[in-house]
């Protein structure tokens, strides 16, 4: 076997195992079951609230990341390699502990005067945004650092040569020419704010019509051995994930051709 057949191969398999995992929730898909768990406030609910808090998640995410990453790619400062270490972060730490970390965070002396007096954030919805965003942040920095990565640098060079200051080369040069891929790093990073399970539950728990949103909503309809209805759940969030998916890598394609 070649090479290319044999790595080819290992590509292929990788789709195939993920594919089967998909395939077999067709053995409990149920069409009056499907629509009867749409038709639930308490469903509808939980799909709005992921939608609202992963989209004002991300938006803050990226009020941070854009900057950051923008400062990671063309700047060598002081404590660089370990803000690009820390990035890491969250994949090195499982959600739950993340959350963890949160949890803990606001029962010592400044988390609990920011709660009493600022936002409560353990157990509300606040605190959904927060753990979604924790989760993200890191995440949409790497992304958007590697869209910038792909600019060519002598664009500003230029503008700075012309008289130019530093943030008009941002906004005007280097911030349009990376926009294809920030906008598909925003995806990605959406998309993983709606799913994200582990350190929501941590922080907002599972307040049904409160703060349950559809991965919560997902994981109780397990607890109860409801798997037609939890199959429903999935297939609806698989829907949502992988058309924000589908819309990143249409962008990163197009990018890539005119590039």
């Amino acid at each position: 076997m070649s090479f290319q057949r044999l790595t080819t191969a290992c590509a292929l398999l990788v789709l195939c195992i993920y594919g089967a995992l998909i395939v077999s929730l067709v053995y409990f898909f149920d069409w009056s079951k499907m629509l009867s768990t749409l038709a639930s406030n308490r469903v509808l609910f939980s799909i709005q609230l992921s939608v609202v808090t992963a989209t004002v998640a991300t938006l803050l995410a990226l009020l941070l990341a854009v900057p950051a990453a923008y400062a990671l790619s063309r700047y060598r400062f002081r404590g660089r390699e370990l803000v690009d270490a820390i990035l890491e972060f969250p994949l090195i730490v499982s959600p739950a502990a993340l959350g963890a970390i949160v949890l803990i965070f606001f029962s010592n002396p400044l988390g609990e005067w920011i709660q009493a007096h600022l936002v409560q954030f353990v157990f509300a919805v606040a605190g959904v945004v927060l753990a979604q965003f924790m989760t993200v942040l890191g995440v949409a920095v790497r992304f958007m650092k590697t869209a910038f990565d792909q600019v060519p640098t002598h664009h500003e060079t230029v503008a700075r040569t012309l008289g130019a200051s530093p943030s008009r080369a941002f906004f005007t040069i280097g911030l349009p020419l990376a926009r294809r891929g920030l906008l598909a790093s925003g995806a990605l990073a959406w998309a993983k704010a709606l799913g994200e399970f582990g350190a929501t539950i941590t922080v907002a728990g599972t307040m049904a019509m409160r703060t349950e949103t559809l991965p919560v909503a997902i994981f109780m309809r397990l607890s109860t051995a409801d798997i037609t209805g939890t199959v429903a759940l999935i297939l609806v969030l698989l829907t949502i994930g992988l058309a924000a998916l589908l819309g990143a890598k249409l962008l990163f394609r197009e990018r890539r051709a005119r590039t």
